[in-house]
């Protein structure tokens, strides 16, 4: 991963509009992102259900994940169609996921604890089954979008700073609902409008964005006695793709960076309203939206930075730099949660910034060499395979 001084081929670039519509869909990808652990917290401050039982809500619809992502994956790189491998299920399950979104929060009035739970759980279930539909070949698109090293870190760059615009809004989610008589009410209404942006943003990619993959050749015709064969063949790609060494690393590394950013931030609302603001919601949630605010701001400013470094220094050393700032700020919010000085936790933001807004430009980027990388030794383009197992680990 080290620099390349070459310019793309022109054939390699990718057109303006079609960077505006795949980064329209990441937008989407960052709102579902950060918009569901956010709302997710009225479960127990709102609706009064036990932090296990959401602890369970939040988990057992991975179990489903687990099965079904790289199942989506392997679905969508054998599909052969008029309309591409891709984009039937981008558009399909934009529509279905934003409705299921938009539905699973309208809580009926004067049920039990124990209806809310699986009402909530088994909403949860099927939105992710149907968003699977749509993130797994959304994902696999990006990769394959240009052959070109460096020009995929530009796709990334840009269509990450489009979906900072998510992180930008989405810490003011707790405060919206608090400003609500009813903090349940307020994640109904909510859900409709995310639900609404994920239609309507989801299906642009579908629409506007061209498949460069089109000399492919067709499939076999699928026989009853072959379908036990296509299972082997498809759990011999899952293999495959997880004892990929380079893909192991970005997986392990993503793992790490991300899923520890989202489990801060899914403690801090808590931290901020019983430690630092003693039960006070209005004041937790101003500071909870102006930290996530400032560090997704900065974050924006970050993503062109980092693709900028990268040509520079290579991938993997400004992945090395920014994870090792992202750090220092991690370290920094410890003295921030401080009682009597509670806005000193926003001095950690501009480095916390250098993690979020690295990680997926660089990441996303190295992944499509991956895909490269098993290419060469397998002959098939199986994006969609690695997509599915990168992001559920995500």
């Amino acid at each position: 991963m080290s620099s390349v001084t070459r310019s793309a081929c022109t054939s390699d670039l990718i057109p303006l509009g079609q960077k505006v519509a795949y980064a329209a869909g990441m937008l989407v990808n960052n709102l579902q992102a950060a918009a569901m652990p956010a709302m997710m917290v009225v479960l127990n401050l709102g609706i009064g259900l036990d932090p296990r039982l959401v602890g369970i809500i939040g988990f057992i619809p991975r179990i489903f994940d687990a099965v079904s992502d790289p199942l989506m994956g392997y679905v969508s790189d054998n599909t052969r169609s008029r309309w591409g491998r891709r984009r039937p299920y981008i558009f399909l399950g934009a529509i279905t996921a934003g409705l299921v979104f938009a539905g699973m929060w309208q809580f009926p009035d004067g049920q039990t604890k124990a209806f809310y739970f699986w009402f909530f759980l088994l909403g949860s279930i099927l939105y992710f089954l149907t968003y699977t539909v749509y993130a797994t070949p959304f994902v696999a698109f990006g990769y394959e979008m240009t052959p070109d090293y460096h020009e995929r870190t530009r796709l990334h760059a840009f269509a990450n700073t489009a979906g900072q615009l998510a992180w930008i809004g989405a810490p003011w989610i707790w405060w919206i609902m608090s400003s609500f008589e009813n903090k349940v009410h307020g994640a109904s209404v909510l859900g409709i409008w995310f639900g609404g942006a994920i239609v309507i943003l989801g299906v642009v990619p579908a629409l506007f964005c061209r498949e460069r993959i089109a000399d492919i050749p067709e499939p076999k015709p699928v026989e009853r006695r072959s379908v036990f064969s296509n299972l082997s063949i498809f759990f011999q790609g899952l293999v495959t793709a997880v004892r990929c060494k380079p893909f192991a690393k970005l997986c392990a590394a993503t793992f790490l960076v991300f899923n520890g950013y989202q489990l801060g931030i899914s403690f801090a609302l808590y931290v901020m309203i019983y430690y630092l603001f003693n039960g006070d919601n209005q004041a937790a949630g101003q500071l909870n939206g102006q930290w996530g605010s400032l560090t997704a701001i900065c974050t924006v400013g970050v993503i062109p930075l980092t693709a900028l470094i990268s040509e520079k220094i290579g991938k993997r050393r400004t992945f090395l730099v920014t994870i090792s700032l992202s750090i220092l700020g991690y370290a920094m919010k410890w003295i921030g949660y401080n009682p009597e000085y509670p806005y000193w936790l926003l001095a950690s933001c501009p480095f916390v910034a250098f993690g979020t807004g690295s990680l997926f430009t660089l990441m996303g980027s190295m992944i499509s060499d991956v895909c490269d990388y098993d290419e060469l030794g397998s002959n098939k383009r199986r994006e969609g395979v690695f997509g599915a197992i990168y992001w559920w680990m995500v």
